[in-house]
């Protein structure tokens, strides 16, 4: 019998070894994503002082559209990119959790880039 891979489990894997290797600062802020099948959600984390310093999703209450297609994805992009910029962050590491850059995680990357975010 063949076993399925476990696909969250091997992303979490992933995601814990590339954690390893960045990290948040308050001069340059980690840039997270998190993607499920009907949303995507963004927040800026200084890990040092372990605190999330801005946050943006497709489930806010001011965002308009569906939250589980690439249109989405810029939206969450741009909208943190504002944020961020609103908060005198300028500078931040991105960390894809795990996930592929492509399709959606690529497509919030663009849009923070677009609103300003250096990365």
């Amino acid at each position: 019998m063949v076993k399925s891979p476990k696909k969250n489990e091997q992303r979490l894997k992933r995601h814990r070894r590339v954690r390893g290797k960045i990290s948040g600062t308050p001069e340059r802020p980690r840039l997270n994503v998190f993607r499920s099948n009907k949303h995507i959600y963004a927040q800026i984390i200084d890990d040092v002082n372990g605190v999330t310093l801005a946050a943006a999703s497709s489930m806010d209450k001011n965002f308009d559209g569906e939250g589980g297609n690439k249109d989405a994805a810029r939206k969450v992009g741009q909208a943190i990119g504002k944020l961020a910029l609103d908060k005198k962050i300028e500078e931040v590491v991105f960390d894809r959790g795990g996930y592929l850059y492509h399709g959606r995680v690529k497509e919030l990357a663009d849009g923070a880039r677009e609103s300003g975010l250096k990365f």
